[in-house]
């Protein structure tokens, strides 16, 4: 927080020797701690601190808010799958209809009900220079200013992202002495939170321009109050550059964090994997994009169909749920949930749960509900197995439907509840399901195809349909593939791959295929100079025609 100055009466000329004496001396007394005591957010030695001095690491989403106000439930459903970060889309007015001073407010007000911390961004900066339409930083920097009363005294919760991917691949280089001017002119305006800037080059900053002029624009903030945030897609398709790119700013002491990212991208097919990875081993922020409502191709980024919370994707499984994901790292911010007389109690134990609807795939559980002081978010569903668990989905009902069950095998699940400040309960009592045999042969044919190829990779289709009289309700579907081929992302299920054998268990909005119809599965894989397609497939352990 800088120290500004503030206007005297003129001191008379008898005493202003003492005076000038009396504000030396001050000086020299308070020097060493000069510096006010920071009002929310600051950085620190290349470290994103809260006021109370204690590390913050994001691990959170992006959720659309601007094209969907209506979603306000968002914000609870992504802080019950454990996020404690959540990157909210606003619109300044010049492309997209703007979010006033009041639904800004609301939105800084839902996250402080969530628990969530907020990053804020305007995204009608995105690709300027090169997207029709698109508007400047100081254009942005100039909506913040006409919402900073919704701002003012949030410095605890919200972080102030300028603009989205402020420029394209045209004139980027402008970025530098654009995002400095911007900086200065929020700060000049009272604005005393933490900033966060986005890379040009979509946000990718393929040509390095943020990465190499990182340093002069943390200098230009008068506060040292600045967060870099690089998005990953199609540039960042393998690990060593994703490790020598958060490396550089790391050893810089310069702060950065992943504010986009995806399993996959039209650009290419970034290495998810990799991103979590390295975010976790160098304790830095991840915002995967994005909670819902994509669309213009790349639907697929959906981490929940239809802003369902019970309808994860596969994506969004990987990222909630998978190795180095939010609910295996996210920690809750401080503010919330610190020593100074935050929630630590948890919430009751749920019901033992039932089980209806069993098929060779699938069954529906129903527990009872817990209960807590401050209010239940979620349960959390696993699996298990002796003295192992393993995450299976998550609910925010008392109730789930598991899908991609191995079929004529013996289940046993288990539920936790979780709390808003994030407090996990101790296990329900377990249910054991047997599921069925599966269906009959020659019930199901597969169409594969390839859609799309390049050096080392390809992209493919799955049609899968019920040739069967009846529906099919949760499927699993396995191949192998002739040669080396791995998959690296598939919409429509979840895909496993062991060796050349891959088994695809169905996503919750693919888990029907009604008789007679049929449901379409994308993926993409690696390869060796030969691609033959398979030859047989199975569902829920029966042949299956090809075509």
């Amino acid at each position: 927080m800088r120290l500004r100055p503030t206007p005297t009466a003129a001191a008379r000329p008898a005493t202003v020797a003492a005076a000038l004496l009396a504000l030396l001396l001050s000086f020299l007394v308070l020097t060493p701690s000069a510096e006010a005591a920071p009002t929310g957010f600051r950085v620190q030695n290349g470290r994103l601190l809260e006021a109370d001095g204690n590390d913050f690491v994001m691990r959170g989403v992006n959720h659309a808010h601007t094209w969907y106000p209506d979603r306000i439930s968002s914000f609870a459903h992504i802080k019950a799958k454990g996020a404690n970060t959540v990157r909210v889309v606003l619109a300044n007015g010049d492309r997209w209809t703007r979010n006033d001073t009041a639904d800004v407010a609301n939105v800084v007000s839902q996250c402080k009900q969530n628990r969530l911390i907020c990053v804020l961004e305007v995204h009608d900066t995105t690709g300027y220079g090169e997207q029709s339409g698109a508007t400047t930083l100081s254009r942005a920097a100039d909506y913040w200013i006409s919402v900073k009363s919704a701002l003012a005294g949030q410095e605890d919760y919200v972080i102030v992202n300028i603009g989205n991917e402020p420029y394209g691949n045209t004139n980027y280089t402008a970025w530098t002495a654009d995002t400095k001017a911007a900086i200065q002119k929020l700060r000049n305006a009272g604005f005393d939170h933490t900033l966060m800037v986005d890379a040009p080059n979509w946000g990718q900053d393929w040509a390095f321009t943020m990465r190499d002029n990182a340093a002069s624009v943390f200098a230009a903030d008068p506060d040292a109050n600045t967060v870099f945030s690089i998005h990953m897609y199609g540039v960042f398709d393998t690990a060593a550059e994703i490790t020598d790119y958060l490396n550089r700013f790391v050893t810089a002491k310069l702060p950065i964090v992943v504010g986009e990212f995806g399993h996959d991208h039209s650009d290419g097919n970034p290495d998810e994997d990799a991103i979590l990875a390295v975010s976790q081993q160098l304790r830095l922020g991840y915002l995967g994009w994005s909670w819902s409502g994509n669309g213009g191709g790349v639907e697929y980024l959906d981490m929940v169909t239809n802003f369902d919370p019970n309808q994860l994707t596969s994506w969004g499984q990987r990222l909630f749920n998978g190795a180095n994901g939010i609910a295996a790292t996210a920690k809750e911010a401080a503010v919330y949930s610190g020593t100074g007389g935050g929630d630590t109690t948890p919430p009751t134990a749920p019901g033992t749960p039932t089980a209806s609807g069993v098929t060779s795939s699938s069954a529906t559980l129903t527990w009872a509900a817990a209960s807590d002081a401050t209010g239940v978010t979620g349960y959390d569903i696993v699996r298990v197995s002796g003295g192992t668990e393993s995450a299976v989905t998550s609910s925010t009902r008392t109730t789930a439907t598991l899908t991609g069950l191995s079929p004529a095998t013996s289940h046993t699940f288990a539920v936790y509840a979780r709390d808003a400040a994030g407090n996990r309960s101790p296990r329900s009592g377990t249910v054991t399901v047997t599921t069925s045999s599966g269906g009959s042969s020659a019930a199901c044919g597969v169409g594969y195809r390839v859609t799309g190829s390049w050096s080392g990779g390809f992209q493919g289709e799955i049609v899968l349909r019920n040739t069967g009289t009846s529906a099919i309700n949760g499927w699993t579907l396995r191949w192998t593939f002739p040669d080396s081929q791995r998959i690296t992302s598939l919409w429509g299920g979840t895909a496993t791959q062991s060796g050349s054998e891959v088994s695809v268990a169905a996503a919750s909005y693919t888990a029907t295929i009604p008789a007679s119809g049929s449901v379409t599965l994308g993926f993409t894989a690696s390869r060796s100079t030969a691609n033959p397609s398979p030859t047989a497939f199975t569902l829920n352990g029966a042949d299956c025609s090809v075509s």
